[in-house]
């Protein structure tokens, strides 16, 4: 066993030397760098980072101003629609997709499309689709629905739906692809078990074909939340934050105070604060995937 070691850690030496570069750029420019923004989120820095530390009083600002939490706010309401909704129609379409219905590549060319677009793009584009002056609204009173009114990114109660939309035209193709992936690896002897046992077909997806797709979905749903924590470029390019700050994120307060209002301390912890919610979406997904492993 003892002998065994050294000829494990020699094994495919070329590679890990080459590997040797990248570990250290991911040390010092991730780890290091994630380091000192906790380092200096304890201290007063403003337009420039110095170490005078101020304790937890960078936290206490943050959670007291009301920015922050509308930010907070709009990030939950934001992430758990994302979440439900762009998986419920991403499965939903993988599933007809597996079909192997005719024009398929075209269908799912189109559909994945939208994700190609950078976010900026996306969010140009949905402000003008939701402009009541020239976009849906204008269209269906073109048409005679005089009374018709959608004006989402104009209500400060709603916009944050109006951004919602947006997200899932851009996301969903890419939930809908690799829900089409997990669904192509289920084994046919399953499917033709289950019409032979006379299985409804929305039953067979719900207790054998979903648990069979777990990591599927686990891997899909770190992607996807990792995506909603930082999102940023959406918000400026449809929305700015407001009206006021009805559609402020916790991305945007993090620019704004790091680059706009000269105020490092406060970004620094409010960054803080986001790797917090990454963590925790982070360790339980490496708990499931490779403590499982461990233990089998």
């Amino acid at each position: 066993m003892a002998a065994s070691r050294p000829n494990r850690l020699f094994r495919n030496l070329t590679a890990k030397i080459a590997a040797i570069p990248m570990i250290l750029t991911a040390l010092v420019i991730f780890v290091g760098g994630t380091l000192w923004t906790v380092l200096y989120s304890f201290t007063g820095s403003r337009m420039l980072p110095k170490l005078k530390f101020v304790g937890l009083d960078q936290y206490e600002r943050l959670w007291e101003t009301r920015r922050w939490v509308v930010s907070i706010e709009n990030l939950m309401i934001y992430g758990i629609c994302m979440l439900v909704i762009s998986f419920v129609i991403g499965f939903i379409l993988a599933a007809l997709m597996d079909q192997k219905i005719r024009f398929e590549s075209t269908f799912r060319t189109i559909i994945l499309y939208p994700y190609a677009l950078s976010f900026i793009v996306t969010g140009l584009v949905w402000q003008w689709v939701l402009n009541p002056e020239f976009g849906i609204q204008h269209i269906l009173r073109s048409l005679g629905w005089e009374s018709f009114t959608f004006d989402p990114l104009y209500n400060a109660d709603i916009a944050i739906y109006g951004v919602l939309i947006a997200g899932l035209w851009q996301g969903t193709g890419l939930i809908m692809v690799l829900m089409l992936a997990g669904l192509r690896g289920i084994d046919q002897e399953i499917w033709k078990a289950s019409r032979v046992d006379g299985i409804p077909a929305w039953k067979t997806y719900v207790f054998i074909v979903i648990p069979m797709m777990r990591p599927v979905f686990i891997t899909t749903l770190v992607l996807v939340a990792a995506g909603i924590v930082k999102v940023y470029d959406l918000i400026v390019a449809q929305t700015g934050g407001g009206p006021g700050i009805a559609t402020e994120m916790p991305a945007k307060y993090v620019y704004d105070y790091m680059f706009g209002g000269q105020n490092l301390g406060q970004g620094f912890a409010a960054s803080s604060m986001m790797l917090l919610a990454v963590l925790i979406v982070v360790i339980p997904w490496a708990y499931m995937e490779f403590g499982s492993k461990n233990r089998g």
